[in-house]
């Protein structure tokens, strides 16, 4: 088997620079679906259900594209297709979903229009999203892939970054932050429209600039016969089966993480607007939930975009800390640990501006679980099935998701509230740092490959 020749810095940089166009629209999706529910009419206790549709999505999706690109060559390459398909689904869709208020339907039919398009949606960013994890597998030597996972890390970090602070900043230009009742605020919608025309722009950068191995010198980098492969058939139950030990213990540390940061994107709209902007209750269907007309929740809501940006901005100022930790299981429990006492610092603080200390904290273990779990994974993987052994890994941030998703309604019903009180979301975020810490721990039975 040949080994692959190391790729230049800048060709590093094109394998994943169309995943900075891809995560500005997941950030989108992340900071502003629980406040465009809530704002058509969602109570907080069902706001967790609206999620389970990303990663319901994802778990269906990515198995399905990384085997179908495993087989796929053709004039514009393996991946490429894919992630070309995707984003332009995501562009369309985008201008679309936060409109859901805007068409005169009544709220239960721009509840059902909001929750199609959001199908859509997440299931066009799971089609353009992992092909580029594939890419680096496909194309990047081992010596190279911690640098290639970074490079990707920074990217998605920018890409954050920027789709969190869109509404903010439309809104300090003097666009609209607030609505009629059940209608988005333009502040929002504009920032999907800026984002899917940034998105569209970095796929094509990145479908221009990149040029995929032809089946034939693939196989000789890979070990693969070629005549064989082609006759083979993908068996996914069986390639689970043979998945190495790291599949398997690296995704119980991922099942964790995962479920924490499902209860932060549900939770973290309706925490800041009551605990920092002290947004106003009101009553309805017999439950005390945040007005989501007034000036408070919306400004809260936009402030999570800053904080959603913090975190980011901790995530790349960590990601270039953990390369000089040479035990990738020490750094990767740290950071888990860091980012669980930012959790639970959140139910404590109530200075918009100290709170970013909190933010900070999550964003070092997001860093970890951007990276360090796919280098791992990629390391103890060989052979034609790359593409697929991704996707079914992408069941381990999916399933978490979907289990944390179904349940958070539940949950938050549990912990106690006073007449007149909206319901205690701070507390779900406390939760979640208790699962970063239960991750923390599963760390070390991780079983790497050298």
């Amino acid at each position: 088997m040949k080994t692959k020749p190391d790729l230049s810095f800048w060709k590093l940089w094109n394998l994943s620079f169309g995943f900075f166009g891809v995560q500005i629209a997941y950030a989108l999706q992340s900071a502003n679906i629980s406040r465009i529910f809530a704002t058509l009419g969602a109570d907080p206790h069902n706001l967790s259900y609206f999620w389970i549709l990303p990663p319901l999505m994802g778990i269906i999706v990515q198995p399905i594209i990384g085997a179908a690109s495993d087989k796929t060559w053709c004039r514009f390459g393996r991946r490429i297709p894919y992630l070309f398909v995707g984003a332009a689904i995501s562009v369309l869709v985008m201008c679309l979903l936060p409109n859901a208020g805007s068409f005169g339907m009544t709220v239960s039919t721009a509840m059902v229009f909001g929750l199609i398009s959001l199908m859509f949606l997440d299931t066009s960013i799971n089609m353009a999203m992992q092909p580029f994890k594939m890419l680096v597998g496909d194309m990047v030597n081992e010596k190279q892939k911690g640098l290639a996972y970074s490079i990707q890390s920074f990217l998605c970090n920018a890409g954050s970054l920027a789709g969190y602070l869109f509404p903010f900043i439309f809104a300090m230009i003097g666009i609209s932050n607030v609505a009629p009742e059940g209608v988005i605020p333009d502040s929002v919608i504009y920032s999907f429209y800026i984002g899917a025309a940034i998105l569209i722009l970095c796929v094509i950068y990145t479908t221009a600039k990149v040029k995929e191995m032809p089946p034939k010198e693939y196989a000789e980098y890979h070990g693969i016969n070629e005549t064989e492969e082609k006759g083979e058939k993908t068996n996914m139950l069986k390639l689970l089966i043979k998945a190495p030990k790291a599949f398997w213990t690296v995704g119980l540390v991922q099942f964790f993480c995962w479920a924490a940061f499902m209860f932060m994107w549900t939770y973290t709209n309706g925490t800041v607007a009551a605990n920092v902007f002290d947004a106003p209750v009101v009553e309805r269907a017999g439950t005390w939930v945040l007005d989501t007309t007034s000036t408070q929740y919306q400004e809260g809501a936009n402030w999570v975009g800053v904080l959603f940006a913090v975190q980011a901005i901790g995530s790349v100022l960590w990601a270039v800390v953990i390369p000089r930790f040479k035990n990738l299981k020490i750094v990767y429990a740290l950071s888990l640990i860091l980012g669980g006492v930012g959790f639970i610092s959140t139910n404590f603080i109530h200075d918009p501006y100290l709170i970013f200390v909190s933010f900070l904290l999550i964003g070092c273990a997001w860093a970890a679980m951007l990276a360090l779990p796919f280098t791992i994974l990629t390391n103890a993987l060989t052979g034609g099935h790359m593409g697929t052994y991704l996707g079914l890994f992408n069941g381990t941030i999916c399933l978490p998701q979907i289990i944390a998703a179904a349940l958070g309604g539940l949950i938050l019903s549990l912990f106690p509230t006073t007449t007149g009180e909206a319901a205690p979301e701070a507390y779900m975020l406390v939760l979640a740092g208790i699962l970063l810490f239960a991750g923390a721990a599963c760390v070390f039975v991780i079983k790497e490959k050298k």
